[in-house]
């Protein structure tokens, strides 16, 4: 895509996106509320940023893959807001007809490989995307999103590895929100600087601001160079924060509410709007009418949503492997 700063388009979808997942996930909440969706939610507000630096360093045909609070990186990369909502609602039209739900939406056509349920599930799949890259010549990288909680997974050391010895084109971007569901990284790690992991790996680590989203596009766009020149991976740890709890049921009784509102000062979406206006790529009159335009594309695929067929209870098992015996 480009430079958030490099022209008033790339200024535009840079906001855009940020209000689109914002307000998306604000929707899901109200749903969530009104007794309209089933199960969990793992909403990303306040880390809008992150996903939309990354994937604005990516061309479609790149890929990535997400995890269980993954909608920022699906809508980032493209996706279709009424076929997530729908998802969500377990919708025909959704997705994945419905049955997936919020935490395995997947979008081939965008290279959104699929959200993972399971803690870092989704970096050896990014691994084997971009093995598949480097074998068949592609000229594309994979990109792994995870949480903080992900890198004390075995599927991180060794996913992490292979792509290291094999120097395939990968980048592994940690949204390091301080907390792995309630448990803070001071605690669960014993250093201070997620990045030196990548030292362990023979790779570059890189620590970012996880709340500018033109810092993120910098060093994004500085991994992927580095991957699709055949040098490796890269490592980002973009330091964010979630406003919202671990999940729909999190009571949030492990931090303060000093913290979530010191953290709610540095809301990444009005700071870009005034760089974008002493930039003179946007105006704030031009900045209301983005807000307003993610507001009503959210407030149209919900509608459409909750007009859809619903999923069939008895198409449940249709896209799931059966043996056949005799």
């Amino acid at each position: 895509m480009g430079h958030p700063l490099s022209s008033p388009e790339h200024a535009r979808h840079a906001l855009l996106y940020m209000w689109r997942i914002r307000k998306f996930e604000e929707a899901v909440e109200d749903l969530f509320g009104r007794g309209m969706m089933h199960g969990t939610m793992h909403l990303s507000i306040g880390q809008e940023a992150a996903p939309t630096g990354m994937c604005m360093a990516l061309t479609l045909q790149d890929q990535i893959t997400s995890t269980h609070r993954g909608h920022g990186h699906c809508i980032a990369k493209g996706a279709d807001l009424t076929r997530m909502i729908a998802e969500l609602l377990g919708k025909k039209i959704g997705y994945c007809g419905g049955r997936g739900g919020s935490m395995h939406i997947a979008d081939v056509e965008t290279g959104n490989l699929g959200a993972n349920g399971v803690v870092g599930g989704g970096i050896p799949i990014a691994a084997g995307a971009a093995l598949a890259s480097k074998m068949m010549k592609r000229g594309t990288v994979a990109v792994s999103f995870f949480g903080d909680g992900a890198m004390n997974e075995g599927a991180f050391h060794e996913a992490a590895n292979l792509a290291a010895i094999w120097k395939l084109p990968m980048i592994l971007f940690c949204e390091n929100n301080g907390y792995g569901m309630s448990s803070s990284t001071a605690k669960a790690f014993a250093i201070d600087d997620l990045a030196d992991r990548g030292k362990g790996y023979g790779i570059p680590g890189v620590n970012v601001d996880g709340n500018d989203v033109v810092a993120v596009y910098e060093v994004a766009q500085a991994a992927v160079d580095r991957a699709k020149a055949g040098e490796g991976p890269t490592l980002i740890i973009a330091e964010t924060y979630r406003w919202k709890g671990h999940s729909r049921s999190d009571k949030n009784l492990y931090r303060t509410k000093e913290e979530i509102e010191e953290w709610r000062t540095k809301d990444p979406i009005p700071k870009f709007i005034a760089r974008a206006i002493e930039a003179k790529l946007l105006t704030q009159e031009q900045c209301d009418a983005i807000q307003n335009d993610a507001i009503e594309a959210i407030k149209a695929a919900v509608n459409e949503s909750v007009k859809a067929e619903a999923a069939e209870p008895s198409g449940l098992l249709d896209a799931v492997f059966k043996a056949v015996t005799a």
